[in-house]
């Protein structure tokens, strides 16, 4: 487990973060990132990886950015976009939470500009003075983050499961039936 530093970005202003944000998301957009390019090859600043390998680095950087994007900062999003009556000040307090501890993971699994990007985000969550604004800085983010887990998904080796097929469970129940 990687351990909690406390995030303390000094950013601008919102639009100022989200500008920013945006501009690392187009430099990503048509060519993958060096970061994403040195795991593919195993180079973990960190040194990261179970029994001197970096599949297992691999495996989390993928979990760790689906998770963040197609849970976390989707369903803040969704939120602070759908629930006029939401509380800014409990998002905030989550959110910051979890982006220092997605910023730590980032960095952990070899993703040190998404680190950055994450420690961006949360600092520019903290100036976020009503809904909207959350929303487009989380937005912004959400895009950013789904891209660079795209590009982690590519270089995937997912060929790799093809070692660990397992049995199809209704044939077996079918199969069981028969004899």
């Amino acid at each position: 487990m990687v351990a909690q530093a406390e995030v303390r970005a000094e950013v601008g202003s919102v639009s100022d973060v989200i500008a920013e944000i945006t501009a690392a998301r187009e430099e990503i957009w048509e060519t993958p990132p060096q970061e994403v390019l040195n795991l593919s090859k195993g180079i973990v600043p960190m040194g990261t990886g179970a029994k001197n390998n970096y599949l297992s680095t691999m495996i989390f950087a993928e979990n760790e950015l689906r998770t963040l994007t197609d849970e976390i900062l989707w369903f803040a999003w969704v939120t602070a976009t759908r629930n006029p009556d939401a509380d800014l000040r409990t998002l905030l307090m989550y959110m910051d939470e979890m982006g220092q501890y997605k910023a730590n993971m980032n960095d952990y699994v070899g993703l040190p500009e998404g680190s950055r990007i994450m420690k961006l985000y949360v600092g520019g969550i903290r100036k976020a003075a009503n809904l909207q604004e959350f929303a487009d800085l989380t937005e912004a983010a959400m895009t950013y983050f789904n891209r660079l887990h795209g590009w982690v998904d590519i270089a995937f080796p997912w060929g790799i499961v093809d070692g660990f097929k397992r049995v199809n469970p209704i044939q077996k129940i079918a199969d069981a039936a028969q004899a």
